[in-house]
């Protein structure tokens, strides 16, 4: 079994909710992690006979709405709970992660399965292993030891989670676990040619002109340890790129040799975004993360801050200068 200590308790809860109506939400903005999560566990709920819908503040991003396949979805602006709705959270640090909307209609979660480091068990009943790669790993290790049922659909979004959360299995949070789950998903219908060419080889024009103004605009800081990229709101303008364009961009400045720990700042009108990617966990991304009101992992964070770019930069090189000082 992949975790005998949960599992079983899982699939209990998971029971407890035949013929009840459940919404599975996941964070803003969603990745491949939140959306295969969001998709695997709706669909094992529906064919244990929940009457169950994922949710999300935001769409579907472009590369990844085939991984939804038939999965009953919608977006908050579309979506009207049936009386009695239980909500289910998945890959959400925290309870706001799904978005203010939701987290009005659902104040409060009856379960939540995550991995992020930071998560502060903010559910009625939680699971959180931040040992692993991705919830996908969580929620598959789970479907497995409870003898669950997994489509082909499922078995590719929970493939998706990992793959992408993993860094197509290139950061340290692999290990012979991911690879066996991997495998076992395979056997199941993932298929990881297929998820590779929709998620790798089908770039829009305007995300590669957007990644030349990211590379442009490239700046190294405290003597090269840190790479740091910025995207302006005239960038998305001039490129004609979205803003899920920037998925993966931040890997880049993290890629340079002798550079610890890469930066992608994203100016939206007033407000700023923040990718924090580090090549080990001793860095501890999810602290600096948490510093300007976000979280994470050690090698992947992030937040979002309510200033301007003028306001933010110096006050964030200085908080990164004392967090790389501290990590020798």
């Amino acid at each position: 079994m992949y975790f005998p200590q949960h599992s079983a308790r899982f699939r209990t809860l998971l029971e407890g909710l035949r013929g009840r109506p459940v919404a599975v939400l996941g964070h803003m903005r969603p990745d491949g992690d939140c959306i295969g999560s969001q998709v695997a566990l709706t669909r094992v709920l529906r064919a244990l006979g929940a009457v169950v819908v994922a949710v999300n503040q935001d769409p579907v991003p472009r590369l990844l709405k085939e991984f939804v396949g038939d999965t009953p979805w919608r977006r908050v602006t579309e979506y009207q709970p049936e009386p009695g709705t239980v909500a289910v959270c998945v890959d959400c640090a925290d309870a706001l992660r799904v978005g203010l909307k939701l987290r009005e209609i659902f104040p409060r979660t009856y379960l939540m399965v995550d991995h992020h480091v930071s998560n502060d068990s903010y559910a009625e009943h939680n699971f959180v292993l931040p040992e692993t790669a991705a919830t996908a790993e969580v929620l598959a290790g789970f479907f497995f030891d409870a003898a669950l049922p997994l489509d082909a659909v499922t078995a590719q979004a929970l493939y998706l989670g990992i793959a992408t959360d993993t860094g197509q299995f290139r950061f340290p949070s692999t290990t012979p676990q991911v690879f066996q789950l991997c495998a076992q998903l395979t056997t199941r219908g993932a298929d990881p040619g297929t998820a590779a060419r929709l998620l790798f080889e089908r770039e829009s024009l305007g995300k590669t002109r957007l990644l030349q103004a990211f590379l442009n605009s490239l700046r190294l800081e405290l003597n090269g340890r840190a790479c740091i990229g910025i995207l302006r709101d005239a960038d998305f303008a001039a490129t004609s790129a979205r803003r899920e364009d920037t998925e993966g961009l931040v890997d880049y400045a993290r890629a340079i040799e002798g550079v610890d720990v890469g930066v992608l700042i994203e100016e939206r009108d007033q407000l700023v975004k923040g990718s924090l990617r580090a090549k080990d966990p001793h860095f501890a991304m999810h602290k600096l993360a948490q510093r300007f009101g976000g979280g994470g992992h050690a090698c992947a964070a992030g937040f979002n801050v309510n200033e301007t770019f003028d306001q933010f930069y110096p006050k964030f090189l200085a908080a990164l200068g004392e967090q790389l000082a501290n990590t020798k």
